[in-house]
Formats: C-alpha cells, sequence, structure tokens
C-alpha cells in the first residue's frame, strides 16, 4: 500500500474495521465474513430484521467473538425485509420535533436486542444504528435507557459519529450526521456508563469509482487514532433496492487489500475489535474505578 501523497503523523495505532449492513443481503454477507476471516475487517453491525439475517447469523455465530466485534446496527427504516427503505427525513423530522411514539421505539429497540441474541447466543457487542439512527432525539435516551437496563454489568459499545480532528477534510455529509444527534449521544452515554467509540471514519456519499475509494481509504488509514472505527460497506453484488450497491462492490476491492497489521506511510496500523483495543480496555479499567 502507498500513500506517498498524504500526511501522517507516524507512530503505531489500532483500529476497528466495522462492515455496515450484515444481514440485508447475501451478497453482503459473504463479503463480510470473507473480509473477516482474513482479518481486514473486525466487527461488524447486524440488521436483524432482514431477510439474509438468519442464515448469516448462523455463520458468524461460529467465530470467536475475540476475531471481530458482532453488533446491533438498530434498523428504524425498514419497510419489509428486502432493501428497500422508509423516509429518513420524515424519521428525523418527528424526532426533532419530540413526536416519536417513544413505547413503539422501546420496544423495536428491545424485538431487535431479542431477536439478536436469540440467533447469536449472546449479547451484541456493540449497538449502532442503520443510517445513525440510533443519535437521533429521542431514539437515544431510550436506547441508553435499554442498554443500561439489559447489560449493567458488561454493556455494549456505541459507536460516535464524532469527525476526526486530523487535518482531512470533513465531509459536509459527516458534519450534518453528527449534528443529528452526535453530542446529545456522547452526553447520554457519559451519563449511563455506556463505552462509545472515538471518532468515525468511513463517511462519504458513495460517489466514485474504485480508484476514489482506495484513495479516501488510505486516507483515512493514515489519520486513524486509538478508539477510532472506521465504517464501510462492502458486498459481492448488487441487490435490487440497494441504492449504493455499485459503490459496495468498490469498497470490497480496496479493503481486501487490508491486512491485520500493515504500514501505511510512516503509520503502522493494527485491525482489532474495538473490544480488544487498548482504548476500549482503558475505558473498562477507568469506569471499574468509578463504580468502587
Amino acid at each position: 500500500m502507498s500513500a506517498s501523497d498524504m500526511p501522517g503523523a507516524g507512530g503505531t495505532r489500532t483500529l476497528c474495521v466495522c462492515a455496515d449492513d450484515f444481514g440485508l443481503s447475501e451478497g453482503i454477507n459473504q463479503a463480510v465474513l470473507a473480509l473477516m476471516e482474513r482479518g481486514a475487517v473486525t466487527a461488524t453491525s447486524c440488521m436483524v430484521l432482514r431477510a439474509a439475517w438468519l442464515p448469516g447469523a448462523r455463520r458468524l455465530r461460529v467465530l470467536p467473538p475475540a476475531q471481530a466485534d458482532v453488533g446491533l446496527h438498530l434498523d428504524l427504516t425498514a419497510v419489509d425485509a428486502s432493501a428497500a427503505e422508509a423516509s429518513l427525513g420524515a424519521l428525523v423530522a418527528r424526532s426533532f420535533a419530540r413526536q416519536l411514539d417513544l413505547a413503539a421505539v422501546r420496544a423495536a429497540i428491545d424485538a431487535q436486542l431479542d431477536t439478536f441474541e436469540q440467533a447469536m447466543g449472546r449479547a451484541p457487542a456493540h449497538v449502532d444504528g442503520h443510517r445513525h439512527v440510533h443519535q437521533l432525539p429521542g431514539v437515544r435516551e431510550v436506547l441508553t435507557d435499554a442498554l443500561a437496563a439489559r447489560y449493567p454489568g458488561a454493556p455494549p459499545w456505541l459507536r460516535s459519529t464524532r469527525p476526526t480532528p486530523a487535518p482531512l477534510a470533513v465531509p459536509a455529509k459527516q458534519r450534518l450526521i453528527h449534528a443529528l444527534g452526535g453530542r446529545g449521544l456522547e452526553a447520554l452515554a457519559r451519563r449511563r456508563g455506556l463505552p462509545m467509540s472515538r471518532h468515525l471514519l468511513g463517511v462519504y456519499g458513495f460517489e466514485g469509482g474504485p480508484t476514489a475509494y482506495l484513495r479516501r481509504l488510505l486516507a483515512w488509514l493514515v489519520h486513524a487514532g486509538d478508539g477510532d472505527v472506521l465504517m464501510c460497506h462492502p458486498s459481492v453484488r448488487t441487490v435490487d433496492g440497494d441504492a449504493v450497491g455499485e459503490a459496495r462492490m468498490h469498497e470490497l476491492s480496496a479493503l481486501a487489500l487490508l491486512k491485520p497489521a500493515f504500514q501505511v506511510e510512516d503509520v503502522q496500523l493494527h485491525l482489532r475489535p474495538l473490544s480488544q483495543t487498548p482504548f476500549m480496555q482503558n475505558l473498562d479499567r477507568v469506569a471499574r474505578t468509578a463504580a468502587r
């Protein structure tokens, strides 16, 4: 790998690479599992309402938990088990107008956590949101309450949407995503004692071809820091109703170049599940000390 035209601060770092949308299609499942086996993906977020979830879960369940963090991709815009989506804009508008049916939101969260646990035989390692819905006003309060109540001893980590402070051009899309509830979720996580990742990498508009994505990936890798999560969306094929199907295949071709440990510019990167990184282990030590 080469990123000679990009600045880097050097050093050794750990990074969690998280593949979203597991369970949305068989093509996504195949790509994620293959990348996990080679250590290029170290976490996946699962859509338990979608058609390919149960077949995929049977294959995920046999992987050692320490190999990858397997979590819930909270899904509040599913129309049915296909790749079709309800309007995100309508959900956001109701959220900010405080018009969400919070009892229904809690029921949806509990049902998806139940479905995950039944298929995997364990709690999720983390929880985030499809289209970042986990941070929306109303949703975030109900979600953090549910996680604190269900998993008081070892809660799943939550995924932050905070952009990296590194000298990267932050896409307007990521600024908007974080503005839709990122700070509120961070404050709630601290209050409820829920672990949370540091920064989110991997946000872009799904435009451009494979070369453009590889260039973005290299920039994210150079500027990744401990505790960060790089989200991705690989698939081996497109499916009807998936608006970003072609971009998924471009991502797969670039992600397949990653290894569990490699150097890019003067940065030595080690890909790990976030739960297995020094960042998360330090958070656990702090939480245990505070609880005494």
